[in-house]
């Protein structure tokens, strides 16, 4: 694998976010064929008012110490997102690298988490490996039971990728997929020098095709709350409102609540007690 897929470079992000601009949309005739896709490097500096050659320093990762103003105007030049725009100031001011750590659940959280069914409930650590999860996160989204034993813990990402029952069950789970993808290079950029997150990447460049296709084209997206909806041959149709909250002291955990609606709440419910008669 080629080093570059795992290393997050301003650069990269630059190159990817120029060449999926076309001329015409940025005000630029076209005049023949182009030897590359999207925009030119001088006309992205001429876009955001700085020259030609100091942009190309960027684009190929020097030390050049760009200025916030300098970021903003490229972030406009470039017709990024909000959440894109974040991602390129992190790029170009990398945060001090963290230790890695083990990350453990609290006894409040892991008490939470299960007062909370029959919402699913599941806690993430940074990586995005499953920490903890209630009885109605192990019934919806097909979990082994959770226990303080469990050495291997799965990944939420991994799952997605490559669960059978989750594809089939999910008509726009390319879609899905892709959104979860992006959210996890968001994410990736807080921790760019961490084992575990290049540990997964190559496993993912490995086990996943559509892993392989969206990577390198850079895209980054910000977990928002949104409703969801999708049905399971072993419990029908399914709505919640989904929300993700962090803890002020303890922001690399993940608390993902999926609030059913009434009529998903009860089914869950009586689903729940039925396996636990039979346990």
């Amino acid at each position: 694998m080629v080093e570059n897929d795992l290393n997050l470079t301003l650069g990269q992000f630059l190159r990817a976010r120029r060449q999926r601009l076309s001329p015409e949309e940025c005000g630029f005739p076209t005049q023949g064929r182009r030897r590359t896709p999207g925009l030119r490097r001088e006309e992205v500096a001429q876009l955001a008012h700085i020259g030609t050659s100091w942009y190309t320093s960027l684009e190929q990762d020097r030390d050049v110490n760009p200025s916030m103003e300098v970021l903003d105007s490229l972030a406009t030049a470039l017709q990024l997102t909000n959440d894109e725009r974040r991602y390129l100031h992190m790029l170009a001011k990398p945060m001090e690298s963290r230790e890695e750590k083990n990350q453990r659940v609290s006894v409040g959280i892991e008490r939470m988490v299960g007062a909370l069914d029959p919402n699913p409930t599941v806690v993430l650590g940074r990586c995005w490996d499953l920490l903890i999860w209630n009885k109605a996160a192990e019934l919806v989204f097909n979990l082994p039971m959770f226990s303080n034993e469990l050495v291997n813990c799965n990944n939420w990402l991994r799952r997605f990728l490559t669960d059978p029952s989750l594809i089939a069950n999910n008509e726009d789970w390319e879609v899905k997929a892709k959104v979860m993808i992006s959210r996890f290079r968001a994410d990736y950029a807080h921790y760019p020098n961490e084992a575990r997150f290049k540990e997964l990447i190559e496993e993912f460049m490995q086990i996943s095709e559509l892993f392989r296709e969206t990577w390198p084209l850079h895209d980054v997206r910000n977990t928002t709350n949104c409703y969801k909806h999708w049905s399971d041959p072993r419990i029908g149709e399914m709505e919640f409102e989904y929300v993700m909250l962090q803890q002020p002291l303890d922001p690399e955990l993940k608390i993902m609540i999926y609030t059913a609606s009434t009529a998903t709440a009860s089914r869950l419910q009586e689903l729940l007690g039925t396996s636990r008669q039979e346990e």
